[in-house]
């Protein structure tokens, strides 16, 4: 490929819708064959060599100059109730650190009793417009697929600036029966430079050694290394086996009801290394419905 002459670098600026991201992270983590989260060091590493291959420029002077992470949050008193949440929380925000991520997080609201992201999309595209307005990057990359982000993208393509689309594509049917459909915008597609329907090309290179590709996800090692080493110190530890593990979720042996149990309360292992009948230890916790549920779970080794 011939390589255009550059005479400084080309600025990358990178928006996460991260509720978006986390959903297509689980997905592979959980649901897809290959049970291993996404990796932000690995997807800013591809950005970095796909925006060189497609501005025909030179790797080396291709920098991810901003990079911005957008998600609604629920509060520390609601995420004290659910267990070890705030720890797993405290653990994603280190990595966005360590990868130089400004997080900007935004308080969820309940709608009939459900948790919703308001107006999150409104804060990503102002502060993207804002920064490319200014003149921080040269190409933009958005990593979502949600059609509300158009406006955004034409205004963003009035200034000249070249924006790629990161998005996936997918469906499966949960343990419910239901047809779960992730579907990436069309319209956004068609406004941006450069869209990258990430799903075809992991697929593509599904049984290649292509390190930008495998990079893609957490290798094993790193899903275990900010596992807490400490115990449960809650007094009352209980004891039990697993007697079911479905995608995300399960249920440990308890009399008289079985416990049920959530993936972010698993403790000490990944909770893709759990099988049925492992022993573990936990503790019970009562929902505000009467409902038990097990809380930081541990593998007995």
């Amino acid at each position: 490929m011939h390589l255009k002459k550059s005479s400084g670098l080309v600025r990358i600026g990178v928006f996460y819708d991260g509720n978006y991201f986390l959903h297509v992270s689980n997905y592979y983590n959980y649901v897809h064959t290959r049970k291993r989260r996404l990796s932000i060091a690995g997807l800013h590493e591809f950005i970095r060599q796909q925006v060189a291959m497609d501005e025909e420029v030179d790797a080396q002077l291709c920098r991810i100059t901003e990079s911005h992470y957008f998600r609604g949050r629920v509060s520390a008193q609601e995420a004290a109730q659910r267990g070890s949440q705030l720890y797993y929380e405290r653990v994603f925000d280190d990595i966005l650190m360590s990868e130089g991520l400004v997080t900007h997080y935004f308080p969820t609201k309940s709608f009939h009793g459900k948790r919703e992201e308001k107006n999150v999309d409104v804060h990503l595209a102002l502060e993207a417009y804002d920064m490319a307005a200014a003149g921080k990057m040269d190409v933009l990359v958005l990593i979502a697929s949600d059609g509300d982000f158009v406006p955004l993208i034409r205004k963003i393509n009035a200034l000249g600036i070249r924006v790629m689309l990161i998005c996936w594509d997918f469906e499966f049917t949960n343990d419910e029966g239901q047809k779960m459909i992730t579907k990436t915008s069309q319209s956004l597609m068609r406004e941006v430079t450069y869209p990258i329907p990430m799903h075809d090309l992991i697929e593509s290179r599904a049984g290649t050694t292509d390190p930008l590709v495998m990079n893609l996800f957490v290798q094993e090692e790193s899903q275990h290394q900010d596992r807490s080493s400490s115990e449960p110190t809650n007094e009352e530890v209980q004891e039990g086996e697993i007697l079911s593990l479905k995608n995300g979720y399960g249920f440990i042996r308890y009399p008289n009801n079985n416990l049920f149990f959530h993936y972010t309360d698993v403790e000490n292992v990944d909770f893709n290394d759990l099988i049925t009948g492992d022993k573990v230890i936990f503790t019970v916790e009562r929902k505000n419905n009467g409902q038990e549920v097990a809380k930081n779970v541990r593998k007995v080794n």
